[in-house]
């Protein structure tokens, strides 16, 4: 994204999210803003494609762990017998597919916006995100159905390699936390690939516990019931990483954006700013939050400066780095994206 959150543009109909655009405040401080605008766009913008590329970088290194290890966690699997192993290899299957996911993600998400995707590839990690989350819940619902069996009737469990290799698993996946534990822990994907990786250290754990207790006394049934309670933790995981995903595909806002609180602070904090209306706020991807907004202004107020001041706010205080502010000079029918207001609620 090339956008400048200082910009003002031409009012344009189509693309006004509360239908025709008759605003009066999009002739003014763009050249008056241009060199502080430009200068903190140059600084966000660098620092937002070092943080995706640091990001894909970390992303790939934990792919490379994670599918490597995954081969040798179905081998240890199927020599020792181990439900557990298994289900951890499955795990690791779908960490190292939700790692692609995300590292194809970033890769995509870079491609410049285009006449027919103007707000680029972004939303491909978001997707990513999604598809992650599916996944768990699928192999969970596996390792149930595969527990359920093996406590009907529990097979032989051969516990020093499945201890070997149990150990092995977690400090790969110890490693590979820590890789991932460097990058944005605030995105969507890094954070879904820290969930699935969480769920491997605990499925190692969980392996780790169930070839000692088959070691030291024999008890063939503590596999697949460790192994039905580690998908558990993992369905909370998936749940969570679902919903946050589902949350952005419905353009939602941001969870730490209180929509009523942002109209009051502009009220107050901006001289001149009268009303505030119709305000939407979702985000395109993690971290890359978006506004749109309608101002009223006292009698005198000067619209650039209201404009200007209103941006400036919205980033430095709401972290809203793109926002396309229109000011009102005569009355206007609701938004169409919103539900009908009674009269009185109106405004003038």
């Amino acid at each position: 994204m090339t956008h400048d959150p200082h910009d003002i543009h031409p009012p344009d109909p189509a693309a006004s999210p509360c239908g025709d655009m008759h605003g009066c405040a999009h002739r003014h401080d763009h050249h008056e803003h241009a060199g502080h605008a430009h200068a903190g766009h140059g600084h966000d913008h660098a620092h937002t494609h070092a943080v995706s590329a640091r990001n894909e970088k970390v992303v790939l290194t934990a792919l490379v762990l994670t599918a490597t290890f995954m081969v040798v966690e179905v081998i240890g699997g199927v020599i020792s017998g181990s439900l557990a192993l298994i289900a951890d290899a499955g795990h690791m299957l779908t960490d190292a597919a939700a790692l692609a996911l995300a590292w194809a993600g970033f890769r995509i998400g870079r491609r410049a916006s285009d006449a027919r995707r103007t707000f680029g590839y972004m939303r491909l990690e978001v997707l990513a995100g999604l598809i992650n989350a599916l996944t768990l819940f699928a192999l969970v619902a596996w390792i149930f159905r595969e527990a359920f069996l093996r406590l009907r009737d529990p097979g032989e469990v051969l516990a020093g390699p499945m201890l070997a290799v149990a150990v092995a698993g977690l400090l790969v996946n110890l490693a590979v936390f820590a890789i991932l534990h460097r990058g944005d822990r605030d995105h969507v994907n890094i954070r879904g690939a820290m969930l699935h990786v969480l769920g491997d250290l605990l499925g190692s754990v969980a392996a780790i516990i169930a070839a000692l207790v088959i070691h030291y006394t024999g008890w063939m049934a503590i596999d697949p019931i460790l192994s039905a309670l580690v998908c558990l933790l993992i369905l909370r995981s998936a749940w969570s990483l679902l919903r946050g995903a589902f949350h952005i595909l419905m353009e939602g806002a941001p969870p730490d954006i209180d929509v009523d609180a942002l109209r009051g602070h502009l009220l107050t904090a901006v001289p001149g700013v009268a009303e505030v209306q119709h305000v939407h706020v979702w985000s395109i991807t993690s971290g890359r939050v978006l506004a749109t907004l309608e101002l009223g202004l006292a009698d005198g107020a000067d619209p650039g400066a209201s404009v200007a001041a209103v941006k400036h706010e919205l980033a430095e205080r709401f972290g809203i780095g793109h926002a396309t502010v229109e000011v009102l000079c005569e009355p206007r029918a609701g938004c169409t994206l919103e539900r009908a207001r009674p009269p009185t609620e109106c405004g003038h």
